[in-house]
């Protein structure tokens, strides 16, 4: 079976891709261009590793995000996308599902959360027989403020252990420095590996640990529009 890998060549090239069934959290502080940089992986996976993409996204619409590809120019290939939106419902906004978006009742509502993530599966694995998904969710922080750290940990142990049975790819963002330590150390233990991300005098870095015998090096970059640069 095949590896996934990121699309950001020097970290690919250092861990060697990455193996079936992994589950990654994508942790960093604020501000920090890590939604950038899980746009940059879901579009790597989906228009040039031909992979289906499943994001939960918490933090904005599904139109939100869409618009983004499109004011960056960037093709997503539709057919292999799937959005659950977890913020349109619950702001009262129009709510019109399709093959491209299913909605959750908001970041609180993990039994609809999860059922939509299914019905996805269902669609990629079953109808349109695509053997490799990536599951990101956008974000873990978002969850947790609605959710204690028990109900999060038993959600995502269900997803985390569905990733390795169908041989997926799960990337989970969460935000440093928001959340008691404990929580993150409890968290920690579903993932294989873990792309850090950290701001040191105006400057953004990045590696990834536990996907590879040693941690990669601290890498700069550097966002433009939808172009993540390592400088």
């Amino acid at each position: 079976m095949s590896d996934y890998t990121l699309g950001i060549k020097e970290l690919d090239d250092a861990i060697g891709g990455i193996r079936n069934g992994s589950n990654i959290m994508l942790i960093g502080p604020p501000m920090s261009g890590k939604e950038a940089i899980l746009y940059h992986i879901m579009y790597h996976g989906a228009a040039k590793n031909e992979n289906a993409v499943i994001t939960v996204t918490t933090r904005e619409s599904a139109t939100q995000m869409l618009d983004w590809f499109k004011e960056n120019e960037l093709v997503l290939p539709l057919s292999r996308i799937g959005i659950v939106d977890c913020v349109t419902k619950s702001l009262g906004g129009a709510v019109i599902e399709n093959e491209l978006i299913k909605i959750a009742g908001s970041p609180m509502d993990l039994t609809g959360m999860g059922v939509k993530i299914s019905q996805f599966f269902e669609d990629f694995l079953v109808k349109k027989n695509i053997r490799k998904i990536q599951l990101h969710i956008n974000s873990l922080s978002t969850i947790l403020m609605y959710s204690n750290i028990s109900t999060v940990f038993r959600f995502m142990h269900v997803f985390t252990g569905r990733m390795k049975t169908s041989g997926a790819l799960g990337i989970y963002v969460i935000e440093s420095g928001m959340h008691d330590e404990r929580a993150i150390a409890t968290l920690k233990q579903l993932f294989d590996g873990i792309i850090e991300v950290k701001s040191e005098n105006d400057k953004n870095f990045i590696r990834v640990v536990g996907l590879s015998s040693k941690p990669t090096p601290w890498l700069e970059y550097e966002i433009e529009g939808a172009n993540l640069k390592i400088i």
